[in-house]
């Protein structure tokens, strides 16, 4: 069964697991326009962050998107924009 909606919430949890977090952010603050590097996610994290809601979610990010998706409201509109394609299949 597929998600419905990718959250914020969602992009923490996948962050956390796929690449952890430095001790000088916070995750729970207002993250959703600060860009990923100020973040503390490199380019590598943020494949494997990507490589995690692919197979857990079932759909596939263009990487030239991903690469645009600097932020993680970029990245969760990027997600959710999958999503009604994904359970059409």
């Amino acid at each position: 069964m597929f998600a419905t909606e990718f959250t914020l919430s969602d992009l923490r949890t996948i962050l956390l697991e796929a690449a952890g977090t430095d001790e000088n952010v916070d995750l729970d603050g207002d993250i959703l326009d600060l860009d990923f590097q100020d973040l503390g996610y490199e380019s590598l994290a943020l494949l494997e962050t990507a490589g995690r809601i692919e197979r857990t979610y079932g759909i596939s990010l263009d990487e030239e998107a991903l690469s645009d998706a600097r932020t993680p409201r970029l990245l969760v509109d990027l997600v959710n924009a999958h999503l009604p394609a994904a359970r059409a299949v």
